[in-house]
């Protein structure tokens, strides 16, 4: 579905990343891990056309609308409802308003948002935002869909049961996935392949790792499976060494601070406990022009 090669992106001087090539299969969910500044936003930024390339090629089986895009920190209108938050992008493709508002309101209610359909995103709490954010894109029902850190900001209880309820619907509909996230237990965790980017600038793509997990996944249980343990301390050592952390030194921001041995030692009975207690491990919106095109 997605082909890059030799890929290369700059901003005028030395390049961000470069010779970069990646694949990414239909039904795939693939993540994006590497210190900051190593190219990760630019290279999604790249596939949706949104960034130009210094060099390379990106090469998409579907059209660009058909590519949604979650970014960091939402982008929901602040004068307009949830409803309308959601309803936007299919406006634009010019649906008609009572099918667009009764699909929004479908999907508000996936994401247990019933009863919020008329609230401004001020009225919401940051989860909630999120969730709306996340309906107004899978509305388009995107066959690609990138997401560039999008639930960094949220507590860890919060993000626990978005990304559960992420994770269930891009199992069910087969949804392909690119993220970019500097967590690795969520990176390993979610994802079938993940790639490993150098520091930069100059950056290249250093490592792929397959993570044979197998699906559907829990959140909680997967992390006791004896092949997350050691996958995690792989990624974690290579990307310290990237970072130039010593071992042992987890006060980076480019992974847990949770040693890879207790990743793999901690029991399955201590993560229920843990998800019970609602303590789980630490484990795009439309656009302003979209209403423009809309109205």
């Amino acid at each position: 579905m997605l082909t890059i090669r030799d890929l290369t992106l700059g901003y005028g001087g030395e390049p961000v990343l470069e010779g970069a090539d990646l694949d990414v299969v239909a039904g795939q969910f693939v993540s994006l891990v590497g210190p900051s500044g190593s190219g990760k936003t630019s290279l999604l930024r790249a596939v949706t056309g949104l960034q130009a390339t210094d060099g390379g090629d990106v090469s998409l089986e579907l059209e660009r609308d058909e590519v949604g895009f979650l970014f960091q920190d939402d982008a929901l209108l602040p004068w307009r409802t949830a409803r309308h938050n959601v309803a936007l992008g299919l406006l634009a493709h010019r649906w008609k308003k009572r099918d667009a508002y009764e699909t929004a309101d479908t999907w508000l209610h996936r994401f247990g948002l019933t009863g919020l359909e008329d609230r401004f995103p001020r009225q919401l709490s940051g989860g909630q935002r999120k969730r709306v954010a996340l309906a107004q894109v899978l509305a388009l029902q995107p066959r690609l869909l990138l997401m560039d850190e999008p639930f960094a900001s949220l507590d860890a209880i919060v993000r626990h049961r978005i990304t559960r309820d992420l994770l269930v619907w891009v199992e069910q509909e087969h949804l392909t996935v690119l993220l970019v996230t500097h967590d690795l237990e969520e990176a390993i965790t979610l994802s079938d392949a993940v790639y490993l980017l150098s520091n930069g600038p100059n950056a290249h793509i250093r490592q792929r790792y397959e993570v044979p997990l197998a699906r559907p996944r829990d959140l909680v249980e997967t992390k006791a499976d004896p092949q997350f343990g050691p996958l995690y301390e792989t990624v974690w050592h290579d990307l310290a060494r990237e970072v130039g952390l010593e071992d042992g030194d987890r006060d980076g921001d480019h992974g847990n601070r949770v040693r890879p041995s207790e990743v793999q030692n901690e029991s399955a009975d201590a993560r229920r406990r843990s998800a019970r207690n609602g303590r789980p491990t630490k484990s795009s919106s439309t656009s302003a022009r979209t209403e423009a095109r809309a109205s």
